[in-house]
C-alpha cells in the first residue's frame, strides 16, 4: 500500500511538473499559449545577451518542452529531469539580478521548477511510468550521473556564452558612445 501511494505521488508530481515545463517550452518553440515562438524567443535571447541566440532559443525550448514531456510520461526520467533542471539553471541566471521572488521578476519560479525536475530525475519515475513499462532501460544509475553531468556542462556553457555576449554588447555600446 505504501509503495502504491509513493508511486501515485510521483505520477502526480511528474505529470504536473512536466505539463508546466512542456507548456513553457511550447511557447518558446511554437508560439502556443501566447508565446513568441522560435522567432520571438530568438529575439528575446539576443536581447538577454545569449549567443548564438537561435541556438539558445532552441536549447531552452527543447529543454523545457522535451524534458517536460518526458517527465510527464516517466520516460528516460534521469535525462528528462537533468535537461529540465539545466534549462531552468539558465533561466535562474537570467532572473537572478531581479532577486529571489517571482513577483519582482526574480528567479523563484524557475528555481522551483528546476529543483523539482532534478528531484524527479534523481528519485526516479515510480511504477506508473513508461520507464517501468520498459523495464527501466532508460532509467539506470549510470544514466543519472551522466545526464546530470551533461546538463551541468551544457548549462555552464550557455550561461558562459551569455556572459561573453553581454561583455561584447557592453564593449560595443561603449565604443558607440565614444564615437
Amino acid at each position: 500500500m505504501t509503495i502504491e501511494r509513493r508511486d501515485f505521488g510521483l505520477l502526480v508530481l511528474r505529470v504536473g511538473t512536466g505539463a508546466v515545463l512542456a507548456a513553457h517550452g511550447s511557447q518558446k518553440l511554437a508560439g502556443w499559449f501566447g508565446g513568441g515562438g522560435i522567432k520571438g524567443t530568438t529575439a528575446a535571447m539576443e536581447a538577454m545577451g545569449f549567443h548564438p541566440p537561435k541556438h539558445s532559443a532552441l536549447a531552452a525550448g527543447l529543454g523545457e518542452a522535451g524534458g517536460g514531456v518526458l517527465l510527464a510520461l516517466g520516460l528516460a526520467t534521469p535525462a528528462a529531469g537533468a535537461a529540465a533542471a539545466g534549462t531552468m539553471a539558465g533561466a535562474v541566471a537570467v532572473h537572478a539580478p531581479a532577486g529571489f521572488f517571482a513577483m519582482g521578476g526574480g528567479y523563484e519560479y524557475p528555481a522551483f521548477l528546476g529543483f523539482t525536475a532534478a528531484a524527479i530525475g534523481l528519485a526516479g519515475p515510480g511504477e506508473y511510468s513508461l520507464d517501468h513499462v520498459t523495464c527501466n532501460v532508460l532509467n539506470r544509475p549510470w544514466l543519472v550521473a551522466l545526464a546530470f553531468a551533461g546538463s551541468a556542462l551544457a548549462a555552464a556553457t550557455v550561461v558562459g556564452r551569455r556572459a561573453k555576449g553581454q561583455a561584447r554588447s557592453a564593449d560595443g555600446a561603449e565604443g558607440t558612445e565614444e564615437e
